[in-house]
Formats: C-alpha cells, structure tokens, sequence
C-alpha cells in the first residue's frame, strides 16, 4: 500500500479557483479546503496492484456506495490530472473485482483479513466486512465508471472486467425481481438492533412480483420494511441507462445493451405502477417502499439514493410534478424523519438519533434546489453546525449542534464540497 504523498497540483489549483469565486466565503472556503484535503489524505490508498482502496471514515473498510461519492468531486480534476484519473480508475477496478468476489456484499476489508462482521449468519468470508445486500451498492460502481469515461474520455476501465460485473449485477437485479422464488439470499445478525437484520429466518418481509428488483438493506445499512426499494430502483433504472451507453458506445456488446434495456424497463414500469401513491394533502406522491401486496412506507431518509435525490441521481427533473409533490412531503412534518430545530432543520434517519439531521441530506437539499439563495442559505446552516471542527459529521442535534454522531465522515466532506462547488458554477459532467 502507498501513501497518496503530496496533493496533485490540480487540488490545489481546485482549492484556488474556489477562493476566487465570490460565493465562495471564507468560512465556507476553510471547511471546504478542511474536507477536500481530508479525504485525499486519510481516505484513499493506492494499493501494490494498482488498485484504491477507500475507506469509509473511521471505519476501515470499503463501502462501495460510500467510496463513490468520496471521490466524486474529484471527478471534476481527473479531465486534466493524470494523477486524479489513475485513482479514479483504480478505484473503480477494485469495486468491479469486489462485485465479482459476492455481488451481495456491500463492504470490502482491503485483504482477506477476516474483519468486520463474520459471526452474521450469511455466506461470509473474509474478504467481506459486511454483506448486507443493497441495490445501490452495485449502482454506485456503474454510475462512476459511467462519469469517469463521460469526464475523462478513458475507457481502459470499460473492458472484460466491466463487462464481467456489469452481467453479474445483470444477474443479480433480475433473480431478485422475485425474491420470493428464486434468491438464495438471507441474512440474520443475533443480538442487535432490529433495523440489523432481516426478518423471516433472514429472508425479509413478503413479496410479490412488481417489475421491480428486490433490496435487503438500505443505503443507510437498516432493513428495509418493505423490499422494494422506490430510489434504489430508480437509481438502477439510471445506471442501466449508463450500462447501455457504454455497451453500445465502447463495448461494442449489442446483447448487453438489450439485456440492460429489457431489464430498466421492468423496473421503471414497476415503480410508475407500484410506487406512486395519492397522499391527501400533496397530491400522488412515490412512496419510499413498497411491497407489490399494498403495503406503503411513506418516509424518506437522509442517505442516497432518497426521494429527494431524485433530480440529482438524474432519474427526474426538479420541475417534475411528481418530484415537486414528494419533496414538498419529504420537507414536512409529515416525513416522520424530518426534523426541525433551533439552528436547523431537516431529514434525519432512523439508523442515528431521533431528531438528528444529516448534513448529507442537507446537501442534497441544496443540490437539488435550483435557487441560489436556497443553496447559500443550506451551506451557511450546514457550516455554522459543524461544532467548531471544521468538519462534517453524519448526524447532529439541530438544537445543540455539539452532539453529533461519528467524529469524520469522509461522505459527508465531500457532500458539502460538491454543494459549495455547485454554488458556485463547477460541477462534475453527467
């Protein structure tokens, strides 16, 4: 394993272009250049075989959700630096050769050192840290080595190996679009919280056929409720539509083209029938689960894929009516997982403190507004409840922003980062 060693001139020259940009404050600015020089440094690993390994924070194991959005900003440098684009890239082949190690696993220990959770009752090893299944744990490597050939032109990732991943979560999505049949997986975690483990000797709660693929977890790490997953599976139907560019415009792979056609239009069929919902005040709605059987969980949390990241996962625009009448939902005290406080407000989640907000969440919120001032006034109240550190957290208490959760989260840096260079005009090509 190597040391990254001295920043690449291109983060500095990012660090300065940001300083020039009139929005961009000197308080805003500090806890940019904190979080930004933070995840380079104590993050990103290079590895012997030339592979990035990232971890999560103060865990160290690889989330492949989590490893995705850290570098992404970086994505914007990797056009013009050698340096960013070889960890990009490498990154993206660990991942792809993690998916191939168990597609259902949603965390990798950097060797087969046995750490993490082995003592949970599901087909474990020791490469694996945690094999909680999640959909958008396989969304995540598609989208960025979708966005590192879109900013980069490089294709050198987008070979056998690609394509051998890309037929293996091919697979998996459509073996689980009926769970109840014909998947093998299950998961139990004894003596834990309920949101750990699954319920029905580990198989998850019932369900019935929607078009749509069956998720086990969350990208928050709880169980589901109910095991279709409505951003999880628009966040599928997005990287499927990626799969498709890059199988028709650099593989050259007609058969997976259609394959990865077919399989987004049964999903987005099930979520157009299954997943939206007539709430009495809003107006039709998605529903953050559903179980094909007429069960509804209306919610959103503070991780991604959500309901309000719709527009930033690109799977509808801001101006979408449907969208519109969700986040004005997810925005109220109708979310049960929107809370409001002295110094913010905002969408928390079940997996941290009742009435925590996520900065995250807080982030999305502004990337997903089209107004500036709304963006602006997001970044002020996540910069003045940072609790002195500088930092990022993944949780605080909107009424005493010194409680918080978990000292560094390496997501939550770079979710800030990305919204202040939004704010302020760079953003990463889509």
């Amino acid at each position: 394993m190597e040391s990254l060693g001295r920043e690449p001139a291109a983060l500095e020259q990012l660090t300065y272009r940001m300083s020039e940009k009139p929005e961009s404050e000197p308080h805003l600015l500090s806890i940019f250049k904190n979080a930004i020089r933070n995840t380079w440094g104590t993050t990103l690993k290079r590895m012997e075989d030339g592979t990035t390994f990232v971890i999560t924070g103060d865990i160290p194991a690889m989330w492949l959700r989590d490893s995705t959005a850290q570098v992404r900003p970086f994505l914007v440098l990797a056009a013009g630096d050698e340096q960013t684009a070889d960890l990009i890239e490498g990154l993206v082949i660990r991942q792809l050769r993690s998916i191939l190690l168990d597609p259902y696993a949603n965390a990798f220990n950097q060797e087969p050192n046995g750490l993490g959770h082995q003592t949970d009752e599901t087909e474990m090893s020791p490469w694996i840290w945690e094999r909680k299944y999640e959909i958008d744990s396989l969304c995540y490597p598609l989208q960025l080595s979708y966005l590192l050939w879109r900013n980069t032109g490089r294709t050198s990732h987008l070979g056998d190996l690609f394509r051998e991943a890309a037929n293996a979560i091919l697979e998996l999505w459509t073996r689980e679009q009926n769970h109840e049949t014909a998947s093998a997986y299950r998961f139990q975690r004894r003596d834990c919280a309920a949101t750990d483990t699954l319920i029905r000797d580990g198989k998850g709660a019932e369900t019935a056929y929607t078009g749509m693929t069956w998720s086990g977890f969350r990208p928050s790490d709880d169980a589901c409720t109910y095991g279709y997953l409505i951003p999880s599976n628009m966040f599928a139907v997005v990287v499927l539509g990626y799969l498709q560019e890059i199988a028709r415009e650099v593989l050259k792979d007609e058969a997976l083209y259609d394959r990865a056609g077919k399989l987004a239009g049964e999903i987005e069929r099930g979520i157009q029938e299954h997943g939206i919902v007539r709430h009495p005040e809003y107006g039709p709605i998605y529903a953050y689960e559903t179980d094909g059987l007429g069960n509804y969980n209306l919610m959103d949390d503070a991780n991604v894929p959500s309901l309000l990241s719709i527009p930033y996962l690109g799977y509808r625009g801001a101006n979408d009516e449907i969208y519109e009448n969700t986040r004005r939902f997810i925005l109220s005290d109708h979310n049960p997982y929107f809370y409001r406080g002295s110094t913010a407000e905002g969408i928390g989640s079940p997996h941290t403190e009742e009435g925590y907000v996520w900065p995250i969440a807080l982030a999305v919120q502004g990337l997903t507004d089209r107004n500036p001032a709304e963006k602006k006034r997001l970044l002020q109240m996540m910069s003045e409840t940072d609790a002195g550190t500088g930092l990022m957290h993944e949780s605080f208490d909107p009424n005493d922003p010194s409680k918080f959760s978990r000292p560094w989260f390496s997501w939550a840096n770079m979710m800030f980062c990305e919204l202040l260079m939004d704010y302020c005009g760079i953003r990463v090509q889509l």
